[in-house]
């Protein structure tokens, strides 16, 4: 089944009320295609392979299914995804929560390696209904009997190429191999290798298959820049963006339509010319909003997609993305509505960390990279004031008949001995005492530096050079790091591969050479790795014990019990 537009919505589909009524609060309206072809089948009991990029609604193709069919009365594991990444897994565990606010006493419990083992037998103790993990840390609880599958249902393998290329295919079937065998499976992936297909053709029963072809978008009108931040910071990094964008009109988009009322509030509280748009409100009061941005009246639109479909006001300047869409179809749609008729266009993404799955998936289908930009500081701000102060008074000269001020001036000056700089300065003070040319300076949280997705140095230059661990460069140009698990606790070049990648958020490739000993080992990280990763890797676990990581500070060791495997083509082979 290939499709690539929907027509339909999801009250068309045989979901419960109180999920449909989740949907529409997060603001979902229409499926996106990946929905529209996997969830009637899954619904239906149908094993799936479904064929879809990052970025275009797969776990929500997938969760809604498994939440329609859970018993909430059996506190047992009903459904299983295996994610290749903890950020995935934690992100699917999100989504699944948020889709099962208004089902009573829901449990869904996110398993990986590097979180505390005696948390999650505590969580799977008092009985959790669906199981979100690693295939590393599932294949753990299943050894230890920790977490029994005896009462599955379905089973997710979400991005099974991902888990393909990072060596975790074997784990997956061993892991299938533990499931009922009247389980329901849907696979995911966004391409389909020969590897895959064997997984498919051996565990899947008569499939049927939902693919969905990736889309580009070329938008070489649009100057695209992201901002990496969330929470309570966006409202001040939009209101800083606002004070120093030159710009004519703006849509800012929002996931719901009670956000767009607020924001829009918010907006005019700090004096922006500023409406909402969304679908709860009458086609005459939408074509008024619209009217009002057409005419100069208005500045500002806060929208949801569909309240912003279609729409063609040539003064719109930019976009901003105050949450970043569900897909990249909707945000090569929202972007859209700026950079049209070969104008240019601007258009600003928020991006709160675990998103960042998403922005590269955008980069992906628009084939550009957006770039992070710098949050106006209190001087850029100041700044721009001061150049509008000066525009302003420029017009007021050139535009106004200022003969009874100019003598009042003067007279002023006269009576009280003052100067017309000083007249003028008072002035200044009077007009712009609202909106001072100088804002009151606040401390500028650590999240608007620009943190950049290319790994920083690793230490300070302030540090005291005597407190620096003394570390030893490669010829791999990357640092030697010990680590506190060796040959003795049964680890394996991978294990140490995946756990790295995934706490320390380092690509698998930039993961040097790996040496086992005993009862510990060493590996090769990158020289400029930044701090913040480092102490994330602190605290990680693998093969139930914690790594202690530090830098590699004797000599070289001896030569190792295994190194790095090379990456083959189809399985990737195991050592040891």
């Amino acid at each position: 089944m290939q499709s690539t537009e929907t027509s339909f919505s999801f009250s068309d589909l045989a979901i419960s009320a109180p999920i449909l009524q989740a949907i529409r609060e997060i603001g979902y309206e229409t499926p996106s295609p990946i929905q529209a072809a996997s969830i009637p089948y899954l619904l239906a009991g149908h094993d799936l392979l479904g064929q879809a990029q990052t970025g275009t609604g797969k776990t929500a193709a997938f969760a809604l299914p498994i939440l329609n069919g859970i018993d909430l009365e059996r506190r047992e594991p009903q459904a299983l995804v295996l994610a290749p990444t903890r950020e995935l897994a934690l992100q699917v565990a999100e989504a699944f929560q948020s889709y099962a606010r208004h089902l009573p006493d829901f449990h869904i419990l996110p398993i990986y390696g590097g979180q505390s083992m005696d948390a999650q037998l505590r969580h799977l103790r008092r009985g959790v209904h669906v199981i979100v993990g690693t295939p590393g840390r599932v294949m753990d609880h299943l050894r230890r009997k920790s977490l029994s599958l005896d009462s599955l249902r379905t089973l997710v393998l979400d991005e099974a190429d991902e888990m393909l290329r990072m060596g975790f295919i074997e784990d997956v079937e061993w892991i299938l191999e533990h499931t009922p065998p009247q389980r329901q499976i849907a696979l995911f992936s966004a391409t389909m290798p020969e590897v895959i297909r064997k997984v498919a053709k051996r565990h899947l029963r008569q499939p049927k298959e939902a693919k969905i072809e990736a889309k580009t978008a070329t938008v070489e009108a649009i100057t695209q820049r992201y901002w990496l931040g969330s929470g309570a910071h966006k409202l001040d990094a939009l209101t800083r963006i606002l004070e120093v964008e030159d710009f004519d009109a703006m849509i800012i988009f929002v996931r719901t339509k009670v956000l767009t009322e607020e924001l829009a509030e918010k907006l005019e509280a700090r004096g922006y010319s500023a409406a909402a748009l969304n679908g709860d409100m009458s086609q005459a009061l939408r074509e008024k909003a619209v009217d009002r941005l057409k005419k100069n009246t208005l500045d500002i639109l806060v929208a949801t997609d569909v309240a912003a479909r279609g729409l063609d006001v040539e003064r719109i300047s930019h976009v901003v993305n105050y949450d970043i869409p569900y897909d990249t179809e909707a945000y090569v749609h929202r972007i859209g509505r700026t950079g049209r008729a070969g104008r240019k266009g601007q258009a600003i993404l928020f991006v709160a960390p675990r998103e960042k799955r998403m922005l590269g998936a955008i980069e992906k289908a628009t084939r550009q990279r957006i770039t992070e930009m710098r949050l106006p500081s209190h001087q850029d701000i100041a700044e721009r004031r001061v150049e509008q102060f000066k525009a302003q008074i420029m017009a007021t000269l050139e535009e106004e008949n200022l003969d009874f001020f100019r003598p009042l001036v003067q007279q002023l000056g006269r009576e009280q001995g003052i100067s017309p700089t000083d007249i003028a300065a008072a002035l200044t003070f009077l007009v712009q005492k609202d909106r001072p040319l100088v804002p009151d300076e606040k401390p500028v949280p650590a999240e608007y530096a620009p943190s950049s997705r290319e790994p920083q140095k690793k230490f300070r230059d302030s540090e005291p050079r005597d407190k620096k661990p003394k570390r030893k460069e490669r010829e791999d140009g990357g640092v030697l790091y010990r680590i506190d698990v060796g040959r003795n606790d049964g680890a394996a070049p991978k294990d140490i591969v995946g756990a790295i990648a995934n706490e320390g958020d380092i690509p698998g490739s930039s993961i040097g050479h790996i040496k086992l000993y005993d009862d510990f080992s060493t590996v090769s990280l990158p020289a400029d790795m930044p701090k913040k990763s480092l102490k994330r890797l602190e605290k990680v676990w693998i093969v139930g014990k914690q790594i202690n990581i530090r830098p590699w500070t004797g000599d070289a060791p001896a030569a190792p019990v295994f190194d790095k495997p090379k990456k083959k083509k189809g399985y990737p082979k195991k050592n040891g």
